[in-house]
């Protein structure tokens, strides 16, 4: 994440389609949850099931790895963690978006130079795409950035938390969307999961995405954007809890949908502490979605705080709170397959 950290979103659940229970297992806890909610209650039980404390393991140990040199933004490293999750989209049956013709958005350097990008390389965005059943115009963005600051003295800045448990996030919530596809009950609104690259120098891919959108700003409902969510900061150590940002700035409806989906499903914590716009982390601002929120997009973001790791190269993946990443990355798919699914689209009326 930039040296600004950017908070999580909050939304709300207005459909009613039958009541269900939904049993999880995490860490041998089990929680069980009402959802009286959600579109079509018993297709989104066995996707949310999807999601796999495991398999986040899994993708994780392998992007931040110590072979992906810190991922810093247009270097073999980077674009080494690209092809892992590019593969792992090709594997999964997920496609990119048609006009673009791949799961590459390149991102030019001298754009990222004429932004205060210094003698950044060409990079690219990374975007897979789920087509949208009955309003495919419609377009649901799940980001995170997969970059971070790379090797410093020989040392490997591994960025397992920033941001590798967005990373890994986004692609354990493809999975579950891609599930419900096959077994017929695919999204309503089409799901764009959107990996940007240079955040940590400037939000450079976010802005290049919004400055050339494949998909048209009007068309895009809302930016569920996540940045480090793995981890817990000393003001919450061991809490249930997660930091949501923005919610509630655009439209009056996102933060009561992300809170239903909260309430009936992890029911975590939903702290909105950086909210308040005299806080001097001014965090709304630091992370991918303000590129969103500054075209009107309504946004979400959702973050773990600032812990002593951060940006230092003992962010490692053993000190990820895996219960945690897999609690959250439950709350975002909730969120999003709200918002995918409801009748209609989410207002924006606020400024």
């Amino acid at each position: 994440m930039k040296k600004f950290l950017i908070p999580i979103f909050l939304a709300v659940i207005v459909a009613s389609c039958g009541t269900s229970k939904v049993t999880t297992n995490t860490q041998n806890k089990t929680t069980s949850f009402n959802s009286n909610s959600f579109t079509n209650s018993k297709a989104f039980e066995v996707a949310y099931q999807t999601i796999k404390l495991e398999d986040l393991k899994k993708n994780l140990y392998v992007i931040a790895a110590d072979d992906m040199e810190g991922r810093d933004t247009g270097s073999k490293g980077q674009k080494k963690a690209g092809e892992y999750m590019v593969n792992y989209y090709k594997t999964l049956g997920v496609s990119f978006p048609k006009t673009l013709g791949s799961y590459y958005q390149k991102v030019p350097a001298n754009y990222m130079k004429q932004r205060g990008g210094g003698n950044l390389p060409d990079s690219e965005n990374i975007l897979a795409f789920i087509e949208g059943s009955e309003k495919p115009e419609e377009i649901i963005v799940i980001s995170a950035h997969y970059d971070h600051v790379g090797t410093q003295n020989g040392v490997v800045y591994n960025g397992a938390d920033d941001d590798g448990s967005g990373t890994v996030a986004v692609m354990e919530i493809a999975k579950a969307f891609q599930s419900a596809k096959k077994a017929g009950n695919g999204p309503k609104r089409s799901i764009l999961f959107l990996h940007v690259t240079g955040e940590e120098h400037g939000l450079f891919g976010s802005e290049y995405y919004s400055d050339n959108p494949v998909f048209p700003l009007a068309n895009t409902v809302v930016d569920l954007n996540i940045d480090m969510i793995g981890r817990d900061d000393p003001e919450n150590r061991g809490k249930n809890y997660v930091y949501v940002i923005g919610s509630e700035m655009l439209s009056s409806e996102l933060k009561v949908i992300n809170e239903a989906a909260n309430k009936n499903t992890v029911n975590m914590e939903l702290n909105y502490k950086y909210d308040d716009p005299n806080d001097t982390q001014r965090l709304y601002y630091r992370s991918d979605h303000y590129n969103f929120a500054k075209n009107n997009i309504p946004v979400a973001f959702y973050f773990d705080g600032i812990h002593e790791d951060y940006h230092k190269p003992t962010d490692d993946v053993e000190k990820i709170d895996y219960a945690m990443l897999q609690k959250r990355t439950q709350l975002v798919f909730a969120t999003a397959w709200e918002i995918a699914n409801r009748k209609e689209r989410i207002v924006v009326d606020k400024k």
